[in-house]
């Protein structure tokens, strides 16, 4: 008998919990087209920096 399928179904079962709980609570859920990222941009880009030693 494999654990895994069990573990999965715990995962799944306790992702749609808390999505409910969620939604309930007020919150939405946006779909984000397909090649996109939720994240908005940053504030621009980052510098790197090395100190000499």
């Amino acid at each position: 008998m494999s654990k895994k399928p069990a573990q999965a179904t715990l995962t799944r079962s306790a992702i749609e919990e808390q999505t409910a709980a969620f939604l309930k609570a007020g919150g939405t859920i946006e779909v984000v087209g397909k090649g996109r990222s939720g994240q908005g941009a940053a504030d621009g880009p980052k510098k790197l920096t090395t100190k000499a030693r």
